[in-house]
């Protein structure tokens, strides 16, 4: 899981420098928090309307169940 997560991060890198940061946290064995952080709403609008059709995406999200999708405005960072 983490090597098709790294490879679908660099594909996403190397067609936009949108994407500024990314965290991956275990819940438990069967749960997973992937966040990944935007410089924009556009960034992200240009990514996810390719990124479905790449090979890297398909590999990754092959091993998701139950995936969700949660946009937020990042109000306080300390």
């Amino acid at each position: 899981m983490l090597v098709r997560r790294a490879a679908l991060i660099e594909a996403v890198r190397k067609t936009t420098d949108g994407l500024t940061d990314t965290k991956l946290a275990r819940v438990d064995d069967e749960t997973w928090l992937d966040v990944w952080r935007w410089e924009s709403g556009e960034a992200l609008d240009a990514v996810t309307a390719v990124a479905p059709t790449w090979p890297e995406a398909q590999a990754a999200f092959a091993l998701v169940q139950d995936a969700t999708v949660e946009r937020l405005d990042l109000v306080d960072e300390r």
